[in-house]
């Protein structure tokens, strides 16, 4: 599937080619800390297929907590995190940010992973009050 995508503040957007059936909901303390939330939603982009049209990403390196050494990128300016991968293993998973893609309404979670590090309220959502914004 083809989308686009962009940071906050728009100085950085992108296309890419992802896996939609891909998506993952991950609960890892790193995406915890990184999200500013309970955790982080990604996309697999395939076969690398990622190209930024506008601006540049600033990287952060990161040991993730099963020793993988992850490139984490960013806008220098709003600090929305795009994307993440492991440049020496073509292999491994190449995460986009759900929230950053203009196409995020169709895109849903496949699967839950690092689930060991969930907030113990996160399985609760479909029970805690819903109101509509005013």
């Amino acid at each position: 599937m083809h989308v686009d995508g962009h940071c906050l503040c728009g100085a950085v957007t992108y296309e890419a080619t992802i896996d939609p059936d891909r998506c993952a909901i991950c609960h890892c303390a790193d995406c915890q800390v990184n999200s500013g939330t309970a955790f982080g939603f990604v996309v697999h982009v395939q076969d690398r297929q990622f190209h930024l049209r506008s601006g540049a990403l600033k990287v952060f390196v990161k040991t993730a907590e099963n020793g993988r050494v992850r490139h984490l990128s960013f806008c220098p300016d709003c600090g929305t995190r795009i994307h993440a991968h492991t440049p020496d293993q073509p292999d491994a998973f190449f995460g986009l940010r759900v929230g950053s893609i203009r196409q995020r309404h169709l895109l849903r979670p496949k699967r839950q992973v690092w689930c060991q590090s969930a907030l113990p309220w996160v399985f609760e959502l479909p029970t805690i009050t819903k109101m509509v914004a005013q």
